[in-house]
């Protein structure tokens, strides 16, 4: 059987994600990263950085990620797995770039990367693999050391995700009045993408008729908790997948129904009361607070629909540990040992490696940890 707590031939983790905010001075600079190329007015960026003012201008994601960052070092210490945690972000420091300077500093030379998004798509999967080679090809240009990068494989069907949300969504249940809550609906929320986008998420076999990867594994995860939901309180509940945060342009077309637009159907058709459930996000960070916790909950209480929202999985010990195993699973695959690849539902463990064609964005880019990685092999 192959060793649990050899993480060889990686020698490092990299926890990478979005950033956010940290005070109100930090709210524009933010938005300006998020938004760079797009040619967006800052007077109109001052306008959306109103969410973030209604919580003083802090975004809870960078706490959320330092926690996230001291339970990974934690799990992996009380289990004999040597292998050092570091953190990068997209948008906010600790920025990408200067987190790979220092671990190629360190001497580190074969990183695993584990983006906080569970799913397929361009925002959530190959737009980081195009920030992790921008990230290499400012430290070649330094002159710097290369390390080899990979990434973790998608994991929103692992027992470690899947589980915490049905006992979520079970607590949110038991928030709602008793004399409601055997005819609740589940509301599972995720962020809304461009239909081209979803289409396209995922490796080319995906894309089809059916929204490609995206929308696919949304709703096997939705069915997987739908169901355990169901065999823990005995009852069958309707349930959608329905979607929340859409930031573009009024012509293009997104996935749809928005969240505030089902509650207002679900209100019409008599439903008694709705779970929300954001199985589209690791931790509760601004659009989980704002866009479920402020705006659908104001729309519910103008319907006088009674809703709870539930937890998403944060720093939960079997997240944690699921992602202990994700690493521990890839490392067996490199040494080319056999690992046993835990999933749930119809779809199966996703690829390791992103194939060519994967999660194509608007505008062709290199991209690390793929099939196409430009730097690949650059340390072996």
């Amino acid at each position: 059987m192959p060793d649990q707590s050899d993480p060889a031939p990686y020698d490092a983790l990299l926890l990478l994600s979005f950033g956010g905010p940290e005070g109100p001075d930090d709210v524009v600079p933010f938005l300006e990263n998020v938004t760079r190329g797009r040619g967006i007015p800052r007077e109109r960026l001052e306008e959306v950085g109103q969410h973030y003012f209604l919580f003083g201008g802090v975004s809870p994601i960078n706490d959320q990620n330092r926690e996230l960052l001291a339970a990974l070092r934690k799990e992996f210490a009380d289990h004999g797995v040597d292998l050092p945690v570091h953190w990068g972000n997209r948008n906010w420091a600790p920025y990408l770039t200067d987190t790979l300077r220092e671990m190629a500093a360190a001497g580190h030379r074969r990183v695993l990367t584990l983006a906080t998004s569970a799913y397929a798509s361009y925002s959530g999967c190959r737009q980081y693999r195009e920030n992790l080679a921008e990230s290499l090809a400012a430290l070649e240009a330094e002159g710097l050391p290369l390390p080899r990068v990979d990434k973790l494989r998608h994991f929103f069907n692992h027992p470690g995700f899947v589980e915490p949300m049905v006992d979520r969504t079970l607590a949110a249940l038991a928030e709602l009045p008793e004399e409601v809550r055997a005819g609740a609906h589940l509301a599972f929320t995720t962020h809304s993408v461009p239909t081209a986008a979803a289409d396209t998420s995922g490796p080319p076999a995906a894309h089809g008729d059916g929204g490609g990867a995206y929308v696919a594994q949304h709703l096997d995860v939705a069915r997987l908790v739908a169901a355990g939901v169901r065999d823990r309180d005995g009852v069958e509940r309707p349930w959608r997948l329905v979607y929340q945060s859409r930031s573009g342009a009024p012509h293009i077309p997104w996935l749809e129904p928005d969240i505030c637009d089902h509650l207002e159907e679900l209100h019409q058709a008599g439903a008694s009361a709705v779970v929300m459930v954001p199985i589209g996000f690791v931790s509760d960070h601004m659009e989980v607070i704002y866009d479920l916790d402020t705006e659908a909950l104001a729309k519910a209480t103008d319907l006088r629909l009674p809703v709870a929202r539930a937890g998403t999985v944060g720093a939960d010990p079997r997240f944690v540990s699921g992602l202990r195993e994700l690493v521990i699973e890839r490392a067996v695959t490199e040494r080319g040992e056999g690992a046993h690849r835990r999933a749930l539902g119809e779809l199966g463990p996703s690829h390791d490696v992103c194939p060519l064609g994967c999660c194509p964005g608007r505008t062709p880019k290199p991209a690390a940890a793929g099939a196409d990685d430009p730097y690949q092999g650059a340390a072996l």
